[in-house]
């Protein structure tokens, strides 16, 4: 079954807690970057398909699709599945994203059964469906589904930031964060709140 849950600021702000108790980075992180945002997301296809379409563009050409996805009516998955390859390229998906997009509608994922699985069930039921690797699972767990303990060591920016908060010679590589990430547990979702504040700050300041 799912374990904690992040459902309010108050929640963020317990795990922040927590973190800055146990390690000195997270708390001279914190005292830079202060509160952390919530940064819930309603969770379900649209979500999984936002993330498809965000993959290696900036976020203003996200939206921009988004945008013409949503007036065409493309974002729920009868209509994803049932569209032409003409049509989602009209739009502005690239011939890869149209098929990611419709591998996921057809994929009949139960999004609401979701909700209560265990993380390690989740992301694999997510990483099955062609397009969604394990870094797009890892933040539709940490932020749709609200999971207190699940960390995306993929990410670049966290990679960064555990390099510059900790001193760290070199960016941790993917399976390193994730092992150096293990301290933060139960909170490790919000630990990652934590340090991509922390490298926002830091991007600022140093202009990385």
């Amino acid at each position: 079954m799912a374990g904690r849950i992040i459902e309010t600021d108050h929640c963020v702000a317990e795990g922040a807690a927590w973190l800055v108790a146990r390690d000195a980075g997270m708390a001279a992180a914190l005292a830079l970057c202060g509160p952390l945002p919530l940064r819930r997301q309603p969770d379900g296809f649209a979500a999984l398909l936002s993330a498809i379409v965000s993959q290696q563009v900036s976020v203003a050409s996200a939206r921009a699709i988004w945008g013409r996805l949503e007036a065409a009516g493309l974002t729920a998955p009868e209509a994803m599945a049932a569209a032409g390859e003409a049509e989602l390229r009209a739009v502005g998906l690239s011939r890869q994203k149209a098929r990611y997009g419709q591998a996921l509608a057809q994929a009949g994922i139960d999004f609401a059964a979701l909700r209560s699985q265990p993380d390690d069930a989740v992301i694999g039921t997510l990483v099955a469906v062609p397009g969604i690797g394990t870094w797009t699972a890892e933040i539709y767990a940490m932020f749709a589904l609200g999971r207190a303990d699940v960390f995306a060591p993929g990410d670049l920016a966290l990679q960064e930031a555990a390099r510059l908060l900790y001193g760290l010679e070199a960016r941790p590589a993917e399976r390193a964060l994730r092992q150096m990430a293990e301290r933060w547990s139960p909170w490790r979702s919000v630990a990652a709140r934590v340090l991509w504040a922390y490298y926002r700050v830091a991007k600022e300041r140093e202009g990385i």
